[in-house]
């Protein structure tokens, strides 16, 4: 028989990715459905189960052609069991049996793990981390996300919530409020949300001029990427709130790798796309907070995979389930 391919999906809260791909890791074919949170989460693996069955039918393919699954999953998981313990925006109550739910709708042998992970794991297989079997990916989008890998595997912790880098605390008194229910949580200062809202408090603090200004004043609102691109071009309030999140960043990131000492700390999401300014400007106080055998082996690095992340780790996920 021809090689199998592994199913591999990447499920948020408002858009699921779906991919074919082989077991050396290549996608073969990718594509997105929308994520049914209605009645209580019931049609999201049942959607997924129908998803598949379509592209197969489409490439001229069976289910035969297909060895397992997996899936990234936002919220903490339990690996061995495949429940998720609680998640925002699905509609499943807590604890939900989503390995069980997937693998009666799609008759396939599947893993779950948290999306970050996953991301993780993408890039150690595929992307920045080249094959590296320590590895520490953080994520930084519209909150931030991490994903510790030591020896080859994910750390998952007593609960499945291992690597939650965003919570971290970065402003022990008077920080801005976290959608965790805490306080000063290095997202609310590392994510893109967290940049904009320095931005707006930086903007409104006196009647500022500049591009980043120019452009709140023209559009009626910011983005992180605004920021970043001001930056470069020397806006004044820009580069302060490079300043701020580049020393939050790199303050915790050390503080990681001093516990850890990875051979690389992988950042990737949207922010990331800001590339070298934030990657220096970072690596600066990185290397100012770091043990000194620490600064000497473990290195800062960009994601490569962008979106493809989530997808290639929950692959490697499945096919390693499957060599066991």
């Amino acid at each position: 028989m021809a090689e199998q391919w592994l199913a591999s999906v990447d499920l948020g809260g408002t858009t699921t990715k779906i991919a074919f791909i082989t077991m050396d890791g290549e996608i073969v074919h990718k594509w997105e459905i929308p994520t049914d949170n209605s009645n209580e989460g019931r049609n999201i693996t049942i959607n997924i189960a129908q998803a598949l069955s379509e592209q197969l039918d489409e490439l001229g393919e069976t289910h035969d052609k297909l060895a397992g699954i997996g899936m990234g999953a936002p919220g903490p998981v339990d690996y061995e069991t495949g429940i998720i313990l609680n998640v925002v925006n699905l509609g499943w109550q807590d604890n939900y049996p989503l390995k069980d739910s997937l693998e009666a709708a799609t008759s396939l042998p599947a893993v779950i793990e948290n999306d970050a992970n996953c991301a993780a794991l993408g890039e150690m297989w595929k992307g920045a981390g080249n094959g590296a079997r320590d590895l520490v990916c953080v994520t930084l989008g519209t909150g931030v996300g991490g994903g510790v890998i030591a020896n080859g595997n994910i750390v998952q912790g007593i609960n499945g919530a291992a690597g939650e880098i965003g919570h971290i605390t970065a402003i022990p008194f008077g920080g801005a409020s976290c959608n965790c229910g805490r306080t000063g949580c290095l997202e609310t200062i590392a994510s893109a949300t967290g940049i904009v809202r320095l931005a707006m408090a930086e903007l409104t603090k006196n009647e500022l001029l500049g591009e980043l200004s120019e452009l709140f004043t023209k559009n009626g609102k910011i983005t992180a990427k605004d920021v970043f691109d001001s930056a470069r071009n020397g806006d004044l309030v820009s580069k302060k709130v490079l300043g701020e999140v580049s020393f939050h960043l790199g303050f915790v990131l050390a503080s990681i790798a001093n516990t850890l000492n990875p051979e690389k700390i992988v950042l990737g999401g949207g922010v990331s796309k800001a590339g070298s300014i934030l990657l220096e400007a970072v690596n600066e106080n990185f290397a100012k907070f770091t043990f000194s055998a620490v600064r000497d082996s473990t290195k800062l690095a960009l994601a490569t995979l962008g979106n493809d992340a989530g997808v290639l780790g929950a692959a490697w996920l499945i096919k390693n389930k499957l060599n066991q």
